[in-house]
């Protein structure tokens, strides 16, 4: 079946193409019976608009490119929704890809993308390969990075980035769980490749630090964060002896996998030991699960990308550059609880 194109509108309608693309473009100079006609007549011919074609004229296609490391995890599910809602009410469609950090499956993405004319791109990624990424690809088109909140190096000022602030995150779960009596805490699932883990991490120690709370911490080999390798860490961790009153995991899903081996191995939570989780994926508010945790508050974060990504698109200096840092929230649920000074003693 041939393709209607702009020209076929204009010759049934009996107008010129001009008068077509200002009914499509909602110019103000035609008038709206005409436009109503043109538009009518596109629906009913299944006309579509060439994107690339527009993009020629106005040098514009409003679309951005989304790039998430994981779409398959929660918290990027969550986010890549929350970011399709908030362009299209700024007038923008989302072009959706995924693909592992390290990888020249990005640096493909991003060609991709810049060969299907977006207008801007995000990056969703932890990873410490996404920095010199960002500042390779940012001079063609402007990026924004959703991930960590790099440490204070002259590189990473040279990147626009709407960020979780994990290190308060990290000083943020510390204090919580020191409140309610806990002194002796493992941290299970922090990722070396990770600049989140790393900020989150060395936020909750430098608390613990000022608390005189003891922390141990259980490193994870993967690349990824899943319930499945929380569930094997937290496993190996429950079959040693153990004094711990509380574990804080490193993201939700590997927390997920913690309850899971606890509950194999009988160790009630939180009866016998308080679980804090980060991230606030939706399963976390689920009835049997009901995590506390550290929230992302993934649409405020998804929000603010995408504003601060139109805002660069709009502009023409792109010599300036923005860092956002977003609080992070605690939302308290039923898997951490207040322990007496006597209970600690026995332990």
């Amino acid at each position: 079946m041939r393709r209607v194109t702009i020209k076929d509108i204009a010759r049934m309608a009996g107008v010129s193409v001009t008068t077509v693309s200002r009914a499509l473009n909602d110019a103000p100079e035609i008038n709206p019976e005409t436009r109503e006609r043109i538009l009518e007549l596109c629906r009913k011919e299944g006309y579509r608009t060439n994107l690339l074609a527009r993009s020629l004229i106005s040098s514009h296609t409003n679309v951005i490119g989304v790039i998430l490391s994981d779409i398959s995890a929660p918290f990027h599910a969550a986010l890549a929704l929350h970011i399709e809602t908030c362009a299209a009410q700024l007038g923008y469609q989302v072009m959706l890809c995924s693909g592992q950090p390290g990888s020249d499956r990005i640096d493909q993405l991003f060609e991709f993308l810049l060969s299907q004319g977006v207008d801007g791109i995000l990056l969703a990624s932890a990873s410490n390969s996404a920095l010199p990424l960002l500042e390779h690809y940012q001079s063609a088109v402007p990026t924004v990075l959703i991930g960590a909140a790099f440490p204070p190096i002259a590189s990473s000022k040279r990147i626009n980035s709407v960020c979780t602030d994990n290190y308060v995150g990290g000083q943020m779960a510390a204090r919580y769980l020191h409140g309610l009596g806990h002194r002796k805490v493992a941290y299970l699932g922090v990722r070396q490749g990770s600049d989140t883990h790393q900020l989150r991490h060395q936020g909750f120690l430098d608390a613990a630090a000022e608390l005189d709370m003891t922390v141990d911490t259980v490193w994870n080999p993967a690349n990824h964060s899943t319930s499945e390798s929380g569930y094997q860490l937290a496993r190996n961790f429950f079959l040693q002896p153990f004094s711990h009153t509380a574990v804080f995991a490193a993201s939700d899903l590997m927390a997920l996998g913690i309850m899971q081996a606890a509950d194999e191995l009988g160790i009630a939570i939180p009866d016998q030991l308080s679980l804090l989780g980060f991230d606030n994926i939706d399963y976390a508010a689920l009835p049997k699960i009901r995590l506390t945790t550290i929230s992302q508050r993934t649409e405020a974060l998804a929000a603010a990308s995408v504003r601060l990504l139109t805002e660069l698109i709009r502009q023409s200096d792109g010599t300036e550059f923005t860092q956002f840092l977003l609080t992070p929230e605690l939302i308290q649920r039923d898997t951490c609880r207040s322990i007496c000074a006597e209970s600690q003693e026995h332990l």
